[in-house]
């Protein structure tokens, strides 16, 4: 990111931002629902009364205060690394629908198969950078045993950064250990390393369940990377206007970037935005309208104003890859981007408010997201992109397409869409104008085709594979369902 964030409100009303949210901590208090965390949160100087946890503003701060600005995250591989924080984006592809679409068939359940095509999708496309969450729920795989198997095809169809749901303690420390086999080092070197990434969302308003706070003291007691991210949407689970929905998000997010400070200080964390609106006619979420714009705008100034790595997201409410998903994820988009994003979730894939991955749409933004790194590259200005002579060269009424300039330039980098199409009407087939999610379903096909596995030696996919095969005939985790 080569240009300043946009400051969507002065200092003074981010001030009176954070200046509430702190009151909201001390005065009415956030649930923290596990007894570890509360003893712990008493020890570290917060004030519990039940599961009612009060924050003095100093306390939190000064915890927040030792949360690292920039961190590596460590892929499977050395050149699989993302710098997290600073002027860097990482992309992820999209997370955790329960319904998959395209590839020429009709909406459907989240399948493993479909699962470990979308891995492969992020794997090849180079703007995806991790996957940060499963890119469909493989539903037909028993939840017991489900986070093995998902693991495991995450770490071996793909080398980029993997990620753990926070659903059970068991669910982070399998993950945590099957990422240090496949990394091949030792438990000094990932308590030391970040290498993987989980997500604790607060159950907004003003709550952290036990799951959630069990993934905290699992991952950050090790080092690894969590993403503090309420869910607030403005008129249903937070204040109907969007400094009121901020005011919470901003209360929730700090109580619980505070909390990864106590379980181990320095541990990553990232300030998560994901603050909309609903249709207040239906009560459905809406996403990538002037409201999330504007939430991801000052949701960027309060990471930085606390010097933590921001998360936003790529979101849309469009049922299908229609208009309405095009211009809700660009607005979306830069809104992530205008905001200083540092960690762009559901980057790539994102349907039906979240409910849907779409291999087509998947592709589609794949292709919006490469537009935005090519427009992030530094413009070079010198004598002869100034082109001086090129321009003499041709005068008045000429074109530039014979020049030695432009022959000298151009090159297959030239950065062009891949589902945009830019033939005129003269120039179309005898089957028609092909629309844009027609090309980017052939694109997906041809994409998963190039797909090949990033090298494993055999040592140590043997290693992943047993500890997989010893921790499935141990029934994997105990589940209610």
């Amino acid at each position: 990111m080569r240009f300043d964030p946009i400051r969507a409100v002065s200092d003074d009303e981010l001030e009176s931002i954070h200046q509430a949210s702190l009151q909201v901590l001390s005065e009415t208090g956030i649930d923290f629902l596990d007894e570890t965390a509360l003893w712990q949160l008493a020890e570290a100087g917060a004030d519990v009364d039940g599961n009612r946890v009060h924050f003095d503003p100093e306390l939190v701060l000064d915890l927040v205060d030792t949360a690292p600005t920039e961190f590596i995250l460590h892929g499977v591989r050395p050149e699989r690394n993302l710098t997290i924080g600073g002027n860097f984006i990482t992309n992820t592809s999209v997370a955790s629908p329960p319904f998959v679409t395209g590839l020429g068939r009709d909406r459907r359940d989240g399948n493993r198969e479909d699962y470990r095509n979308l891995l492969k999708l992020g794997q090849v496309l180079n703007i995806i950078h991790t996957s940060a969450g499963y890119p469909v729920e493989p539903m037909d795989l028993h939840p017991s045993v489900r986070h093995l198997h998902a693991t495991h095809d995450m770490l071996t169809l793909s080398d980029k950064p993997p990620f753990v749901y926070s659903l059970s303690r068991q669910r982070n420390i399998d993950a945590i250990e099957m990422t240090r086999i496949a990394r091949d080092v030792d438990d000094t070197t990932i308590g030391e390393q970040a290498s993987i990434i989980s997500v604790i969302n607060a159950n907004t308003p003003l709550r952290y369940d036990k799951v959630m706070l069990h993934g905290i003291q699992e991952m950050s007691a090790r080092n690894q990377v969590i993403v503090v991210t309420p869910f607030t949407l403005a008129g249903a689970m937070a204040p109907i206007t969007v400094a009121g929905s901020l005011v919470l998000q901003n209360a929730e997010a700090l109580a619980g970037i505070a909390y990864t400070q106590v379980v181990r200080p320095g541990a990553p964390v990232i300030y998560g935005g994901f603050t909309s609106n609903v249709d207040m006619r239906s009560g459905a979420p809406a996403f990538g309208t002037p409201e999330y714009w504007q939430a991801c705008l000052i949701g960027g100034q309060l990471a930085r104003r606390y010097g933590l790595p921001y998360r936003s997201s790529n979101v849309n409410a469009a049922n299908s890859v229609d208009a309405q998903a095009t211009y809700e994820s660009v607005f979306s988009l830069w809104g992530a981007v205008m905001g200083g994003v540092n960690l762009l979730l559901h980057g790539a894939g994102w349907l039906e408010g979240g409910l849907l991955t779409s291999y087509e749409k998947f592709v589609i933004d794949a292709d919006n997201l490469n537009m935005v790194a090519a427009m992030l590259k530094p413009i070079t200005v010198d004598d002869a992109t100034l082109a001086i002579e090129a321009i003499t060269e041709v005068g008045p009424a000429g074109h530039f397409f014979g020049t030695s300039h432009t022959r000298e330039r151009y090159t297959t980098e030239h950065f062009r869409p891949m589902v945009s199409d830019w033939r005129n009407f003269e120039s179309w087939d005898e089957s028609g104008r092909v629309e844009a999610h027609q090309r980017a379903e052939k694109l997906a096909h041809q994409l998963l085709d190039s797909h090949q596995d990033p090298p494993m030696e055999s040592s140590i996919r043997s290693e992943l594979d047993e500890f997989v095969a010893r921790r499935v005939a141990e029934g994997g985790v105990e589940t209610d369902y």
